[in-house]
Formats: C-alpha cells, structure tokens, sequence
C-alpha cells in the first residue's frame, strides 16, 4: 500500500486551483500576472499609421493592412452582388460589375425602370457625357506627359544612340490639342 504514495510536489498554486475547482469557483485567479504591455494608441476611422514595418488604417471600423494589392482588391469582382446579394456567376456579371457596380440582373432592372419612368435618355446622354469628358481629361494627360519628355535622342534595340535634330514645335501640338478638345466637346448631347 506504501506505493500509492503520490512522488509529484505540487505548487502552492495548483493546490488552490484544485480546491477552486471542487468548490464550484473554477473562473478564479490562482495567481498575480506580471508583465509588460506598451502603451495603447486609439486611431479613428480613416487614420493611417505605420506599426512594425506596416501600414494600417482602419476602414468600416474594421483595422485593416495597406498593401501595393489594395488597388486590386478594390478591381477584383465580389463572390456576391452587393446591390441584391445573389452569386454572380453569370458570364457579364464581371463586365457589369466593374463598370456599373452591380450585377446584369441589377443593372436590367435599373435601365427598365430608367426606360418606365421617361428618364431613360436624359441618363443615356449623361453617361455618354461622362465618358467624353473622362476622354478629354486622359487626352489632356497625356499631351502634357509626352510635352514634358525630352527629345534629345534614342536608344535603339542595338542599343545604339541615336541623336535627333529639330524639336517639337509646341505652338502646333497645342492648337491640335485644343482642335481635338472642341472636336471632342462637339460630340456631347
């Protein structure tokens, strides 16, 4: 019988664990906890901070990571529309998504409805608008990229350079940018 004699030394805190465990009061602390814990920052929505070599913000109450990815995350197409939250597993429902925000089934009903209530053209003309006057600005952009670029010379695929005589006259280039402007701005309805 002398060997059932228990050879483990327990702590004075697993004896008081045990006896809290018998009594029914099994959520009590046995123990002080000790250690170091830095100072807490609070940040509001929309704030964007660095934290361990990372930049964060916090977006719909909800802190998130910002990554090089976020702008394609923003052009990734959802699992479910998020205007009536149905699959979108039709063959347009990407085109669909990205260019008006919802489903085809969403945007049919839309356009159905536009047509009902007599406002169907008024919206057809306002995209259109929309879309010359997005054409006009990138066209702007890109005149003035392509004017700040030097034309001093070339390299070739042989990787010779090549040297360029001349120059850009930029009276012309700008008078067949405002030509392409009105031609453009003649186009709305």
């Amino acid at each position: 019988m002398s060997d059932n004699i228990l050879k483990k030394n327990f702590q004075k805190k697993d004896v008081e664990r045990l006896r809290n465990l018998i009594k029914g009061k099994g959520s009590q602390r046995t123990g002080q906890g000790i250690g170091y814990t830095k100072k807490q920052q609070f940040h509001k929505e929309g704030d964007i901070w660095k934290e361990d070599g990372r930049t964060w913000t916090i977006k719909d109450g909800i802190k998130q990571n910002i990554t090089k990815l976020d702008k394609f995350k923003k052009a990734a197409v959802p699992l479910f529309c998020p205007t009536c939250n149905t699959i979108m597993n039709k063959q347009l429902d990407p085109h669909y998504f990205k260019t008006y925000g919802g489903c085809l089934d969403c945007i049919k009903k839309k356009e159905t409805k536009l047509k009902l209530d007599g406002t169907w053209k008024k919206f057809r003309d306002d995209v259109h608008n929309e879309e010359i006057d997005q054409t006009i600005e990138e066209f702007s952009q890109f005149f003035e990229m392509k004017m700040s670029e030097s034309n001093d010379g070339y390299v070739t695929e042989a990787g010779e350079i090549e040297k360029w005589k001349g120059g850009l006259n930029k009276e012309k280039a700008k008078k067949a940018l405002e030509d392409g402007i009105e031609y453009l701005k003649s186009l709305k309805k």
